[in-house]
């Protein structure tokens, strides 16, 4: 066991501890012991030089640190206090002997109950705090009734919460701060925690980025501060996860090692009419194809050189599971119409209910064929873009879009008997891959293709569900990121329901709330 001296004023007092001693649970420890009204402490060491967390950690590792001296900031006698001769040096120790019983505290829980305690605590202090403020009341009715929050209550709590923080901490809080509130937050009402994440707040609030609903809180009410100053705030993006990552393919097939044999294979899909042929040879060219991909130079001929994704329908779906393995590239076609489908059409009911989302809720809703408008499949995927609508595009390029002009870049109709050709010719820049769907009426769809780079891939299927999924794959198989526009979709998709690249992808926190909504 160890112990460390502390002094307050004219009054010294023993802290013994076990295992590894934080700073925040020894200023707990040592406010409770004193019995003072804040944790807003300044501690000194014995050379009258002010300690803080690093500083702190480093000094538990002295044999000898002295005694440690507490001062309350507005403490009128602090300089006085510091260059009192009661406050000289006294060794740490390992007897017994000069311990007094009720001066002493020890410390003996393990770093997991810690950590436990300190997550109680905080939960109680957001508890406190939302008990005590207009509107919060509203907030702990309604998660204790849904086990969860709608967009409008979550809204309230961010102002809440963030107001007091302010009030207590100004308007640059540390990041211990803005952690130690998101912390509370998730650990009060845990099915607001995203399960995906490293910490399950991330969304409130990531110490990685300054990014999360408190964050952006905070920079508006700086903002309003500032009178108005123009101030910029940057983002670095470390997280490298996605459809561009280059990734080593999850199942070794009879691969072509070298470039001659691959070249050979090459030329005989060209040729051949066997589709069974082209798909035996195209998994022995996979590592070639994406060598291809994530070459700058080279990605602009893959089309050339591998022209049977245009007429071989399937070979999407085979390169996905090669990357990723058979059971990642079912997952969607396996949980959307089981768990996902149900669970969008629910929370779509907390958004304003517009004419085209009446319309596409009660289409996915429909268990029998629609007269008009997109199918009950496609209709669901739609709902999932109102959930998750772009994000602004700032000041220089237009303002944001709406879901339903967001839903023309995933998917657009023609009617059967229109040029597939002439649809091509008409694009006028090259966007991200989107779905072409061919039919009499949306509802009566007989084909549909991907269209990527102005060329049109035949989907294997005319079964909605199975061709958004292979819409969803083109991105990985083809190395292309995602649609501006579609962005927060595509990830709530990869991270959710495929759980690809979980731990490494940067998401919106509209889209972590709704995967924390979605998963419990």
């Amino acid at each position: 066991m160890q112990a460390v001296r502390v002094k307050y004023r004219d009054r010294q007092k023993y802290i013994c501890y076990e295992g590894q001693l934080t700073f925040k649970s020894f200023l707990d420890c040592v406010a409770k012991k004193f019995d003072l009204p804040t944790l807003d402490l300044k501690v000194y060491d014995e050379s009258k030089t002010e300690v803080d967390e690093e500083v702190f950690e480093f000094l538990l590792k002295k044999q000898d640190i002295g005694v440690v001296e507490i001062c309350l900031p507005q403490d009128p006698n602090l300089e006085d206090s510091l260059s009192s001769p009661s406050c000289s040096s006294f060794a740490s120790f390992s007897g017994d002997n000069e311990r007094d019983s009720d001066d002493t505290t020890i410390l003996q829980h393990s770093p997991a109950t810690r950590q436990r305690d300190e997550g109680s605590h905080l939960a109680q202090m957001i508890e406190d705090i939302l008990k005590n403020k207009p509107g919060g009341e509203r907030i702990m009715n309604e998660y204790a009734r849904t086990k969860s929050l709608t967009d409008a209550r979550r809204r309230d709590m961010v102002k809440i919460l963030v107001a007091h923080m302010t009030s207590e901490h100004g308007t640059s809080p540390s990041r211990r701060v803005k952690e130690d509130y998101a912390r509370g937050i998730t650990t009060l009402y845990p099915y607001l925690a995203d399960p995906r994440s490293k910490f399950g707040y991330e969304h409130y609030y990531n110490a990685e980025d300054g990014s999360g609903y408190l964050a952006w809180r905070l920079k508006f009410v700086q903002k309003e501060a500032s009178e108005g100053k123009k101030k910029t705030y940057s983002q670095s993006q470390t997280l490298t996860g996605g459809p561009k990552a280059e990734r080593d393919a999850f199942r070794v097939e009879n691969w072509l090692t070298t470039e001659s044999l691959c070249c050979e294979a090459i030329a005989l899909m060209k040729h051949t009419a066997d589709e069974a042929t082209v798909k035996e040879k195209m998994k022995q060219t996979f590592t070639y194809r994406q060598d291809m991909v994530h070459d700058p130079v080279k990605s602009s001929e893959l089309f050339t050189a591998f022209p049977r994704f245009l007429d071989v329908a399937g070979l999407i779906d085979q390169d996905f599971g090669l990357m990723f393995g058979d059971a990642a590239a079912t997952k969607f076609l396996e949980r959307w119409p089981t768990i996902y489908k149900q669970k969008v059409l629910e929370q779509s009911r907390g958004l304003t209910q517009t004419a085209d989302l009446q319309d596409l809720v009660q289409n996915a809703e429909c268990t029998t064929d629609v007269e008009h408008g997109w199918d009950s499949d496609m209709s669901s995927i739609l709902v999932l873009v109102h959930l998750l609508p772009p994000s602004p595009h700032g000041r220089k390029r237009p303002g944001k879009l709406s879901a339903r002009q967001a839903s023309d870049r995933l998917v657009k109709f023609i009617k059967t008997g229109t040029s597939i050709q002439g649809h091509l010719d008409d694009i006028v820049e090259s966007l991200q891959p989107y779905l072409l769907a061919v039919g009499t009426q949306k509802s009566l769809i007989h084909k549909y293709f991907i269209v990527i780079d102005k060329h049109a891939i035949p989907c294997k299927s005319p079964d909605t569900l199975a061709c958004f999924d292979e819409l969803f794959k083109a991105h990985f198989v083809f190395g292309t990121s995602y649609n501006q526009d579609l962005v927060n979709v595509y990830n709530f998709l990869q991270t959710t329901i495929f759980e690809i690249d979980v731990d490494n992808t940067k998401v919106n926190p509209r889209v972590a709330e709704l995967r924390a909504r979605m998963l419990h």
